[in-house]
């Protein structure tokens, strides 16, 4: 495959339809079309984009909105500019809409909390010890990649600043450690190449130090903490094009990085997840085709064995661990089109089984287990590119789909993790129309 220079959200394609092409040809436009959209951009901006202000009205406020060209690389042949949107004004009142859940509807579903800092996609976020929220890096305008970082007070619901981490990186990976900071791991900068450095966040002085050097720089992989507290990362990518099969383990204790096993397969837009017998279960993504294998880690023999294949291959798809053990899978793209199916991994007999259909496609979506047990997946992108703001539960006894309410704003490529009361914090992202997101809301 030929090398590219970066991945990034995608743009909206008009002259997409249900019929797409082979297997290797889809996967590599999909990937290689991500990177090569730039001359396109500039020759629309410069065409259409002149003005830089606009005036934009929601309930009765005018804000003075300062637009920014935010060069966004498409996942098909066709490019648009996207913009980036500053407001002035201060964050919106809460707003709330309501989700209907067979013939029960409850209140207060979605709500409205304090913006962001810094508007940003591809970041990440982790919800700490204390109860607060920490989000870090990803993409502003122009492509630039943050080193910045906030935190989220779940009791005030206002976000303030803390310390930056040493480099800026966007499509990296974040965990938090048993010790209650948080790991940052690859990703990639401005110059768009692959990154092997890891930081940690002390979620007490707010401050970040260096966590040793990958053997491998890598972005769009996984990383997952084990039982014995070390972290393993797992795939991706060090050229946006090549899929990587290589797999390390971190240990906080030392700060050093040791490679294990490779997978059987190489993978990125993989998912990955902690099993109940403390394995770890690596699911689909991309190689040169589609993949709709999965394989098994054993952290005490660094050994990785195949399981039972999935109904349907997929990618940039989501996975979650459900309370009984098992592993239902989300979404995704497949070599045909967008799905709107889910499976379930048994993790007792190793097979996967047909779960409930979504009421919409979706992909560049979340997915978080709540308090209950059932799974909220949100916002993404469909088929025709236009971001979500339909949000679903999985109910994890029935295997059924519900609609669960409307985010006040459609976004794809954010966030998501439950707080300690049992809500869900979604944040960032980007819009429809190609504007990057500062806004948060609350789910429950």
């Amino acid at each position: 495959m030929e090398k590219q220079n970066t991945i990034h959200p995608q743009s909206v394609n008009s002259d997409i339809d249900e019929t797409q092409p082979t297997q290797p040809t889809r996967l590599r436009a999909c990937i290689r079309s991500k990177l090569t959209w730039i001359i396109c951009t500039i020759q629309i901006i410069a065409i259409i984009v002149i003005p830089t202000t606009i005036i934009l009205t929601k309930k009765g406020n005018v804000a003075e909105t300062n637009l920014a060209t935010i060069m966004m690389t498409t996942t098909r042949k066709e490019s648009i500019s996207w913009m980036l949107t500053t407001t002035t004004t201060e964050p919106p009142s809460t707003l709330i809409t309501t989700a209907e859940q067979g013939s029960t509807t409850r209140e207060a579903v979605w709500a409205l909390t304090g913006r962001m800092n810094r508007a940003r996609a591809c970041h990440i976020q982790v919800t700490l010890e204390n109860g607060n929220v920490l989000v870090a890096g990803g993409v502003a305008y122009n492509n630039i990649a943050l080193s910045s970082a906030e935190v989220y007070n779940s009791s005030t619901g206002l976000w303030t600043t803390t310390g930056e981490m040493k480099t800026a990186r966007a499509y990296h990976t974040a965990s938090r450690l048993i010790n209650g900071n948080v790991l940052v791991v690859g990703g990639t900068e401005n110059n768009n190449n692959a990154l092997s450095s890891a930081e940690v966040y002390n979620a007490s002085t707010g401050l970040w130090t260096t966590a040793g050097i990958m053997n491998t720089a890598r972005f769009l992989h996984t990383a997952s903490i084990l039982a014995n507290g070390s972290v393993l990362v797992v795939g991706g990518t060090d050229d946006g094009d090549t899929a990587l099969s290589s797999a390390e383990v971190y240990d906080p204790s030392t700060e050093l990085w040791t490679n294990t096993n490779n997978m059987s397969t190489t993978r990125f837009f993989h998912t990955a997840s902690i099993l109940a017998n403390e394995n770890v279960l690596v699911v689909g993504g991309g190689s040169d085709v589609y993949l709709r294998s999965a394989e098994v880690y054993n952290p005490f023999t660094g050994l990785w064995t195949t399981t039972g294949n999935m109904n349907t291959e997929r990618a940039y798809h989501t996975q979650v661990t459900l309370a009984n053990g098992n592993v239902l899978v989300v979404n995704g793209f497949t070599s045909m089109s967008l799905s709107r199916s889910t499976e379930v991994y048994n993790l007792s007999t190793e097979l996967w089984t047909t779960a409930g259909i979504m009421n919409a496609v979706r992909w560049h979506h979340t997915a978080s287990i709540l308090s209950n047990g059932n799974v909220l997946v949100a916002g993404g992108t469909e088929l025709s590119y236009n971001a979500l703001s339909s949000a679903e539960v999985y109910d994890s006894f029935t295997g059924l789909w519900t609609t669960a309410g409307t985010m006040n704003e459609a976004r794809c490529y954010h966030t998501s993790s439950m707080l300690t009361n049992g809500s869900v914090l979604v944040a960032g992202g980007t819009s429809h129309n190609g504007v990057l997101l500062s806004s948060a809301e609350l789910y429950g």
